[in-house]
């Protein structure tokens, strides 16, 4: 069974567990999310059942937008509450302050990952790395911080929310504002997704997937038996023909096509709706 629908991750559970329990509730085998959120964090997940799960990277899934707490003066290696080991209480902050340090933030933002997460060092994760007690060195990443405002703050915690480019990583960004504002430390006590891009939670509604495509729709002007059996595709019975990818309406199922140097290629062939 094919669905595309938004669950809410509640925190102390990962996500792939979390994903173990809705394959068990909708009584499906073949399941994936569009972005892991961390243990400790809750809030907006992705999901698609069957065939779906093709589609993520085809989805309209940017920017995503969290609200976060950070604990100023709290010491930890994960960047949230799963490691604090020491609390030095810093000194209260005007919110005018904190304002100007978030404002500042906006923008292009280069930084460096925290070691507790799923990146890639020669074939294994970091946090695997980093929970074995080895020395783990990422090399810095960009993001995109088009929106960030202070929600509230009641001394040492500081309450905000962020809308960001995909893959950003919130705890960095605490640390990066306990530092700008002059604190060695900072860690998160609290992370919720809000949305991902145009998907909010909505009570785990099936989603229309032809309605949240990020591709434009293309249109097959041939037999449209070439299209359902994955036949061969001549450029020439498309309405458009310019080079990108699209996807195809073939009724009761989409495929989405690559046209490139006046060639036509199958992404994904045909996905039942």
């Amino acid at each position: 069974m094919n669905r595309l629908f938004v669950a809410y991750k509640p925190s102390g559970i990962g996500s792939n567990k979390f994903l173990s329990m809705l394959k068990k509730k909708y009584n499906n085998k073949k399941a994936g999310f569009a972005g892991t959120l961390d243990p400790f964090a809750k809030g907006a997940l992705l999901v698609g059942f069957g065939t779906y799960t093709k589609l993520f990277r085809f989805l309209r899934k940017t920017p995503k937008r969290y609200k976060a707490t950070l604990w100023l003066g709290a010491k930890s290696d994960t960047l949230d509450i799963e490691m604090i080991d020491e609390v030095i209480l810093p000194k209260s902050l005007h919110v005018k302050e904190i304002e100007e340090v978030l404002s500042s933030l906006k923008g292009e933002l280069v930084y460096e990952p925290p070691i507790f997460s799923a990146k890639h060092i020669n074939g294994q994760r970091a946090y695997d790395l980093a929970r074995a007690g080895k020395k783990v060195t990422l090399k810095k990443v960009k993001a995109t911080i088009y929106d960030i405002k202070l929600l509230h703050y009641a001394h040492p915690f500081v309450t905000f929310e962020a809308t960001v480019s995909e893959g950003t990583y919130i705890r960095s960004l605490g640390r990066i504002i306990a530092q700008r504002l002059g604190i060695e430390n900072g860690s998160l006590s609290m992370l919720e997704r809000l949305n991902e891009g145009e998907f909010f939670y909505e009570n785990e509604k099936a989603l229309d997937i032809k309605k949240f495509l990020n591709i434009p729709q293309n249109y097959y002007l041939g037999d449209a038996e070439n299209v359902k059996y994955g036949r061969v595709l001549a450029l020439k019975d498309f309405k458009v023909q310019e080079d990108g990818s699209y996807w195809l309406d073939n009724g009761d199922a989409i495929s989405v096509i690559t046209i490139q140097n006046a060639q036509v290629k199958y992404e994904l062939g045909r996905i039942e709706c």
